[in-house]
């Protein structure tokens, strides 16, 4: 990406280090999502800058993160939030809280029912608990945090999150050894790390480890990482692989040295762990579109589609055999591609009217074809495949001490690449999916929020309390 600016000059950066991994993932691109039919900016002329979200932004909110806080029990040299260093406090009420839940709540033609509290540390809100409770109540269906999982060490701790509604613990994991922990995060945090891992192993609910990676530093624990999210499968059922984003001043030649890409990502996990090929078992998440069109025809509504852009996330999706223990990601046997836009083809012509004369048989036929037994691991039929699938949309399916003994043992493994200043793409802004509230109502796109304009600044700024002592 090659951009000039009268202001600041001309800059050069590298946004996929592979270029047949680049152009894979836009062949991968079905269509738009239909946005938010009432965001709270209507006829905006300049965008982002006028954001919340407005008439020009083409996805609703798939995950509604709310910034519980900006103080943290951590001092991360990598933070792209800037926690706990600024002289004021962003720590919004409960019933500010309340509020940023129901705008999510009332959007429109989705309202949002995947919430992730953040922060800073989201924990250290001094409502946390009834915080989660109050979301529970009003119907979200996955309650998440990000967390760096300290206070989750305690298990009383955990009991409580679980007894008060948390389903998901976004769990910042950079690597398996303290080495990494000392250079990023400033203290020795493996066991913490362990110990939080149990505790929410316990509690039954789930796991998504995220590891910040950073060129140089932990990109050789990619592979490590990826084996212990497999070592655990009772608990971990996914890994947000994050690069670092280059936030505040920072040089060219840093970030040209720096830079980590999701092509990166995809080459490190196959060359150490010889699980996915990079160019062939990776895909954007974005592919996953026709699955929410055709589940909103045959229901007849709107239901959450991630229509985020096909470069803004790579995936792959792993099926662990069951007498081999080996990790097949699910394009060896299944024709995923034609899959997709088989589904994308029924969804056109798919209403729940038709369904009362379509024969199940038939539909089941048209997409059964695209799965080849004899490729898959030991013992996976489709309908295990399909009930896997339902496992990540349904916290009834996924959640409980007997859940994996019904599911096939598998591992969604992502990487997701958040814009920082030097990357920042407005094609890729218009199609955010995860959004931020703040209490005035607004919702802002993440990569507009954390990076670009920065609009967690002008937020916190306005909503800032006096700095409390500790």
């Amino acid at each position: 990406m090659e951009k000039s600016c009268p202001k600041h000059g001309h800059f050069t950066d590298v946004i996929f280090s592979d270029a047949d991994i680049y152009r894979r993932a836009g062949e991968w691109f079905f269509e738009d999502g239909k946005g938010i039919s009432n965001p709270m900016v209507n006829n905006a002329i300049q965008c982002p800058g006028q954001c919340g979200i407005c008439n020009r932004h083409t996805s609703h909110t798939c995950v509604a993160n709310i910034n519980l806080t900006n103080r943290c029990n951590l001092k991360c040299s990598i933070c792209f939030a800037n926690a706990d260093t600024e002289g004021y406090l962003y720590e919004p009420s409960y019933e500010q809280v309340i509020q940023m839940l129901k705008t999510y709540r009332n959007e429109r033609p989705v309202p949002a029912i995947y919430v992730q509290f953040s922060g800073g540390e989201p924990t250290l809100h001094p409502q946390f608990l009834e915080i989660l409770q109050a979301a529970k109540k009003l119907k979200f269906d996955h309650i998440q945090i990000a967390s760096n999982g300290l206070k989750l060490s305690d298990i009383r701790f955990a009991e409580k999150c679980a007894q008060s509604g948390l389903h998901t613990v976004y769990l910042q994991f950079d690597a398996v050894t303290d080495d990494i922990y000392l250079k990023l995060r400033g203290r020795a945090l493996l066991d913490q790390k362990i110990q939080a891992v149990e505790n929410v192993r316990k509690t039954n609910m789930r796991i998504i480890l995220v590891p910040t990676v950073v060129k140089g530093i932990n990109d050789h624990q990619t592979g490590d990482i990826v084996k212990f999210a497999l070592n655990n499968l009772d608990v971990v059922f996914g890994i947000s692989f994050q690069p670092v984003a280059f936030t505040g001043r920072i040089s060219k030649e840093d970030v040209a040295v720096g830079r980590v890409t999701l092509s990166d990502l995809a080459i490190w996990v196959e060359e150490q762990t010889g699980f996915a090929n990079a160019k062939n078992d990776w895909f954007p998440l974005s592919a996953l579109i026709p699955f929410s069109h055709f589940g909103g025809a045959v229901s007849g509504k709107e239901i959450t589609t991630v229509s985020c852009h096909p470069h803004c996330a790579l995936c792959t999706f792993f099926f662990v055999d069951k007498k081999t223990s080996v990790p097949v990601p699910v394009t060896r046997f299944v024709d995923l591609k034609a899959l997709l836009f088989e589904v994308s083809r029924l969804s056109r012509h798919a209403n729940p009217m038709q369904f009362q004369f379509i024969s199940k048989v038939k539909l089941w036929n048209k997409t059964r074809k695209y799965f080849h037994p004899e490729k898959a691991p030991a013992g996976l039929t489709f309908r295990k495949f399909l009930q896997a699938l339902d496992g990540y949309a349904s916290t009834q399916v996924s959640r409980g001490p007997d859940s994996q003994k019904h599911l096939y043992p598998n591992l969604f493994v992502a990487g997701m690449h958040f814009m920082d200043a030097y990357n920042y793409d407005l094609e890729r802004v218009r199609r955010c999916v995860i959004h931020y509230s703040a209490p005035d109502g607004r919702i802002y796109p993440f990569c507009s929020y954390n990076s670009g304009p920065v609009f967690r600044e002008t937020v916190e700024k306005k909503f800032s309390l006096p700095k409390r002592s500790r």
